[in-house]
């Protein structure tokens, strides 16, 4: 049983490890309170807006359920920050990255 709940855990990790070039997600400590997993968010995101997630992270922050996977999605040359909330799924931001990232 454990190697299965490490599976899981794994596969959430291995596409956050692989932006991050080692590095665990930003939020990964929330993964276990989100109802939607990191691979649904990323499949929300990019039907939001397409491109390529150039990075991502699960973070508290007001709006939605106060719990959200951010995305910076590029396309065509800009970058884009989809938001989606990670208790419902629903997409609370898609806007051109502002001068001043997060």
């Amino acid at each position: 049983m454990r190697m299965i709940q490490l599976a899981a855990v794994m596969s959430l990790l291995l596409p956050a490890a692989a932006l991050a070039a080692g590095k665990p997600m930003a939020g990964s400590e929330y993964l276990a309170t989100a109802k939607v997993t990191l691979e649904q968010a990323r499949a929300t995101a990019l039907k939001a807006h397409p491109g390529q997630i150039v990075d991502q992270e699960l973070e508290k922050e007001k709006g939605g359920t106060g719990l959200r996977y951010s995305f910076d999605v590029k396309s065509k040359g800009v970058t884009y920050e989809v938001g989606v909330d990670a208790m419902t799924g629903k997409v609370l931001e898609n806007a051109k990255e502002g001068a001043h990232p997060d």
